[in-house]
């Protein structure tokens, strides 16, 4: 299918004039656990929109891509959070303290992370489905390593999901089939993906939605909504709402969100003020179903009652403008005119029609391509342009304590074995894995050696020469052991270099650890 000029750009406005109109709406309920009982904005905007954080992070991205193009990852955009983002809310603070201390994603949104699995990741998920139109397998990709930078779990997953669903939704109008695409990159056993079926059980059966918002916070209680009251003074209920685990509620606002759109029968404002009615975290339920909407009628279609009140303008809280390198669009307009100028870098002239007269056109899957694909080869048959890198739904249900780096000629994991801590005396073990990038074709030697700082003692070998093919799925793996003594530093940074023999290419990998118990 070919997305033409006008009609992508059409629903790219529509994407952030629904952001705002949602994230303006829900602002004034966020975090209070109460039906909201509400058909219209609630502030006084004569004087225009008030902040929307769910939308300016996004731009911040935009910033990243803008420089760096696909090459942009989850240790670039970590970068970014420390110098440009200012806010240190719950996971958003924890993500920028991992950083600073040198944990990398996606690690940095784990360790010590309680809120892991709430909203803020999800927020972000419509610049990778706006840069990457009818192909969510390339959104989901970038949203899991946005996510991961700060989040975990589900907290991931959410991104993951509406990502890819927001990229499906510029070729693809059937709510089914959208939701349907978006669980595809997903654990089918997740709390995310378990609280939208309930969503969709519940309107499927005819349940009363107020009824259907209380079965969907029953299947993962969240916390949003009471994290202001002492637990005397939580809103009472009748029957009482279970309080969640502090921090669990991407699940449940997720939930919501799908809720609205489906009892909302593809009324815009009816949609978005029954997802406001659930309550919890309701700026970001309504930003990203306005999202999810604009995307998929167009900004033309959005009703007039809606989008004029804000007159276009789009006001950032988030980002740090002291220090430079930072654009930000004073209107929907202006970013989404600066996303298009981005489009067709970001996709490539495999996908993008740069050279047609009336605008360049986008060249999107359909059908059941939309769908997350994970190829079944027979392990080590000939590569072929097989990848043997993991796809995003793989990603998703891998170990936060392995790292990625990527090289030109090859990639790396570092596996922690489940943990950032060290004990001084004690064996520690890495696992450490060589991927040839199969777009050289050819078999390589890996050479892997371990630089250690003082006080630390090798187990096993420090330099490892390795075959490295380039068959499916075949990898260089190298166990490497090590002990800390007490004259060791607290923290250690391991330093291991990769090289291929009889080629300039090479890569540094610094290995970050804790000594448990101290600081």
């Amino acid at each position: 299918m070919v997305l033409s000029f006008d009609e992508y750009r059409d629903k790219l406005l529509g994407c952030w004039v629904g952001k705002n109109i949602g994230g303006v709406l829900g602002a004034p309920f966020e975090g209070k656990r109460q039906v909201n009982q509400i058909d219209f904005y609630a502030q006084d905007l004569s004087n225009g929109p008030p902040p929307n954080d769910d939308l300016d992070l996004q731009v911040v991205w935009l910033a990243a891509v803008e420089r760096y193009g696909r090459q942009v990852n989850s240790a670039i955009l970590g970068e970014y959070w420390l110098s440009y983002v200012i806010p240190n809310w719950v996971e958003y603070g924890t993500g920028k303290a991992n950083l600073r201390a040198g944990l990398m994603p996606p690690m940095s949104g784990m360790v010590d992370n309680t809120y892991r699995d709430s909203c803020g990741a999800f927020i972000r998920s419509e610049i990778w489905a706006c840069l990457a139109p009818g192909h969510p397998e390339i959104a989901a990709r970038y949203a899991y390593e946005d996510a991961v930078v700060d989040h975990q779990g589900e907290g991931v997953y959410g991104e993951v999901f509406f990502a890819a669903l927001q990229s499906a939704a510029f070729v693809e109008r059937d709510k089914r089939k959208l939701i349907a695409i978006g669980l595809s990159y997903i654990p089918e056993d997740s709390a995310v993906s378990r609280c939208i079926g309930k969503a969709v059980a519940c309107y499927d059966g005819g349940v009363e939605f107020l009824e259907a918002r209380r079965q969907i916070h029953k299947e993962a209680p969240g916390t949003f909504g009471v994290q202001s009251c002492p637990i005397g003074a939580v809103p009472r209920e009748d029957p009482p709402l279970e309080i969640g685990r502090p921090g669990y509620d991407a699940p449940e606002n997720i939930g919501f969100t799908i809720a609205g759109w489906l009892y909302g029968e593809d009324d815009f404002g009816r949609s978005l003020c029954l997802a406001l009615s659930c309550g919890e975290d309701t700026d970001c339920t309504c930003a990203t179903l306005g999202a999810t909407l604009g995307i998929i009628s167009g900004a033309k279609a959005i009703p007039a009652k809606w989008a004029d009140p804000l007159d276009d303008k789009i006001v950032t809280m988030c980002i740090d403008k002291t220090s430079g390198g930072i654009w930000t669009p004073a209107t929907a307009t202006e970013f989404t005119d600066r996303i298009m100028g981005n489009t067709p870098m970001f996709l490539g002239q495999k996908y993008c029609d740069v050279l047609n007269r009336n605008g360049y056109t986008v060249s999107c899957r359909e059908g059941q391509d939309l769908y997350c694909q994970v190829p079944d080869y027979l392990p080590f048959i000939n590569g072929g342009g097989k990848s043997s890198l993991p796809t995003v739904k793989e990603l998703c249900t891998r170990s936060p304590y392995v790292v990625q780096y990527d090289f030109p000629a090859f990639h790396v994991e570092v596996d922690y074995e489940g943990s950032v801590f060290y004990r001084q005396d004690e064996p520690r073990e890495l696992t450490l894995t060589v991927i040839n990038d199969i777009a050289m074709n050819e078999q390589q030697w890996a050479r892997v050696a371990f630089y250690l700082p003082q006080g630390v003692e090798p187990q096993t070998p420090v330099s490892f020469l390795l075959p490295l093919n380039n068959l499916y799925k075949s990898k260089a793996v190298v166990k490497f052991a090590f002990v800390a003594s007490a004259a060791a530093a607290p923290k250690l940074e391991l330093l291991a270099d990769i090289s291929l023999e009889g080629r300039h290419s090479s890569g540094p990998c610094k290995i970050t650890l804790m000594c448990e118990g101290q600081s």
